[in-house]
């Protein structure tokens, strides 16, 4: 069995990509509010600042900042997931494998994450988030995706001052 070795850095800001089992899936966009409610609950119990995301049909990345003292992302991003699933309808074909561990088959089961290190490595994850609507052919402009944080945080030319973990 494969070991896992997370980086955990207390307060720190890491770049997050999370992806759906079916790769030709809808479900994000289409249970955005399920998506949202998942993440508003785990924020009232585990505080984290979303500095910026986007959802797209079947995955999302996102850069979220932690508390002072708190590194534990996972736990986080278990109950995002599982409150997720619990909602929504099970595929019509799950693996074997997910089944003995009983998964519901909505998710990948882990996830991609990568530390901030400095202010070059948050703008250039952002650029990569941010455009991730572009890359995918759902638009032609990243401003035009109606599922990104690029609204909340001033389009792509502004620097949002996000916290990093290592100055």
């Amino acid at each position: 069995m494969s070991q896992y070795r997370r980086l955990a850095v207390p307060g720190g800001t890491i770049f997050f990509t999370l992806r759906l089992q079916d790769r030709n899936a809808r479900l994000l966009v289409e249970r955005i509010d399920l998506l949202r409610m998942a993440m508003r609950l785990c924020k009232d119990r585990w505080p984290f600042d979303i500095e910026e995301a986007v959802v797209l049909p079947n995955q999302m990345h996102v850069i979220l900042t932690l508390p002072q003292g708190d590194a534990d992302f996972s736990k986080r991003w278990r109950l995002i997931k599982s409150v997720f699933s619990r909602h929504v309808d099970r595929p019509a074909v799950v693996s074997d494998s997910m089944q003995r561990r009983g998964e519901k088959g909505i998710w990948q089961r882990r996830f991609w994450e990568h530390q901030i290190r400095d202010k070059a490595d948050y703008q250039q994850h952002r650029d990569f988030l941010l455009l991730a609507p572009v890359r995918e052919g759902l638009v032609a402009r990243a401003e035009d995706w109606q599922y990104s944080s690029i609204h909340r945080t001033g389009g792509m030319g502004r620097v949002f001052g996000a916290v990093v973990a290592a100055e």
